[in-house]
């Protein structure tokens, strides 16, 4: 039997070695093609990707995308270019960790962070003095909430520069996880990391999980506390946010909101399994004002 496991081991060794000598897979063309259409901007010297279209003719509406876990702003590839079609700028960006953007190791990743880099990413762009729609998924929505805070306690300081800029935000939310968070196990689909060396990289960036739950009396109250319109597209299927007992604990939380359930076989990633449904509901909501 010892010998046994001293040759499984010695088995194991190069083959372990082999595997993490492995180049990293190639890219896609539509992954490159995404890449090369879009930039980089830096915060805090980190290289942040972003994407920044110019659509619609006569319309001064921008939405900046805000993407999920584990992935990147590839997610919104199916309802970009419906989008361009009624925003004036359409704006995403891979946040810190994710896609193409920079991956520090080690490094304290949090929700705090990442909303400081959309900020920096706006200012960046000379649009911190615009109105912002915000479309956000999954981990983008906690990302959202962060944001949606930090305009509540602006306007406590300074209402008419909040009237001017956030005053009329409208926050988009898709499957909001907040309320009842699930992990999800896999690395961001641009990510060019190995999954067995990098470990602590992905338990640095799920310790997001636990920012939820520390912090959902800051998050969940700034959904509660705004005038700001809400709305949330969900698919019935999703396994992050069971049906029906989600949709039931939101409505309870944020009566205000308004809500837009997709087909019975729609589950969490509803932009790209419906993008046709997902960008209807969307642009119903966004057309109502």
């Amino acid at each position: 039997m010892k010998e046994w496991w001293v040759q499984v081991g010695l088995l194991s060794v190069p083959l372990l070695a082999v595997y993490l000598h492995i180049p990293p897979p190639k890219l896609s063309p539509a992954l490159l093609s995404w890449r090369s259409s879009g930039g980089y901007f830096t915060y805090k010297d980190q290289n942040i990707f972003y994407r920044d279209s110019t659509g619609a003719v006569g319309s001064s509406d921008i939405v900046v995308l805000l993407h999920g876990f584990p992935t990147s702003s590839y997610d919104w590839c199916k309802i970009w270019e419906g989008l361009t079609q009624r925003f004036h700028r359409v704006i995403a960006l891979d946040f810190v960790g994710f896609g193409f953007s920079d991956k520090p190791r080690p490094h304290r990743y949090s929700i705090f962070e990442q909303a400081s880099i959309v900020e920096g990413l706006v200012r960046h762009l000379g649009l911190h003095h615009q109105r912002i729609n915000l479309l956000s998924h999954d981990y983008g929505d906690t990302v959202a909430q962060e944001l949606l805070h930090r305009s509540l306690q602006s306007l406590m300081l300074c209402l008419l520069f909040v009237e001017a800029v956030c005053g009329r935000c409208r926050f988009h939310l898709i499957a909001q996880a907040c309320i009842a968070p699930r992990a999800i196990s896999r690395l961001c689909s641009t990510s060019r990391q190995r999954p067995l060396r990098n470990n602590r990289f992905l338990f640095s960036i799920l310790q997001y999980i636990n920012q939820r739950k520390k912090h959902r009396d800051r998050w969940v109250g700034a959904l509660m506390s705004t005038s700001v319109p809400l709305h949330l597209i969900y698919g019935p299927l999703d396994p992050v946010n069971p049906h029906p007992e989600f949709l039931q604990l939101y409505k309870k939380v944020l009566p205000m909101s308004t809500v837009s359930v997709l087909d019975d076989h729609i589950s969490h990633y509803p932009q790209l399994e419906d993008p046709t449904g997902f960008l209807n509901a969307y642009l119903n909501f966004i057309n109502s004002f």
